[in-house]
């Protein structure tokens, strides 16, 4: 296992743990000012659809998206349990960047307690470091292996 891939490891916890637990306004401080985060479905993917369910180019867009959520979204309360599968290294740099591969299942928990899994797919991630050698998302995108996505896709995958 190279550097990369445990610190990959590490930083998927962070970022599963930090969605999970309601944190949201740390989340866009996994990414770059400018970036890429998107959810798509894997037909879309497959056939090279730019669109996505979330569409984000940069870390401002991402920190309305939360503020949105908190302020001005109508919606049934619930959260989140990630189970994040082992990282593949696509790629890696020779920078300390990396290309990966992280299977993903997302459980939904309404505040009625009631729990369904509400995603499974893969993130493919595009990451380097910052200023200060932390590897941070220049990319993520979330393929979801199901073709319908239920309708409360408020929080971040």
């Amino acid at each position: 296992m190279t550097d990369v891939h445990a610190e990959l490891s590490s930083l998927n916890a962070a970022y599963a743990r930090c969605i999970d637990n309601d944190e949201l306004e740390a989340w866009p401080s996994f990414f770059f000012d400018s970036c890429l985060y998107k959810v798509t479905t894997a037909e879309n993917h497959r056939n090279g659809w730019e669109a996505g369910l979330i569409y984000a180019d940069s870390r401002g867009m991402l920190a309305d998206r939360i503020a949105s959520l908190r302020r001005a979204n109508v919606f049934e309360r619930h959260g989140y349990r990630h189970v994040i599968g082992a990282t593949h290294v696509l790629a890696e740099d020779g920078r300390g960047g990396a290309s990966s591969e992280t299977p993903f299942l997302v459980v939904r928990i309404m505040r009625t307690g009631e729990m369904d899994l509400f995603a499974a797919g893969r993130y493919l991630d595009r990451v380097e470091r910052d200023g200060d050698g932390k590897l941070r998302f220049r990319s993520r995108i979330a393929v979801c292996d199901g073709c319908n996505i239920d309708t409360l896709l408020v929080i971040p995958l």
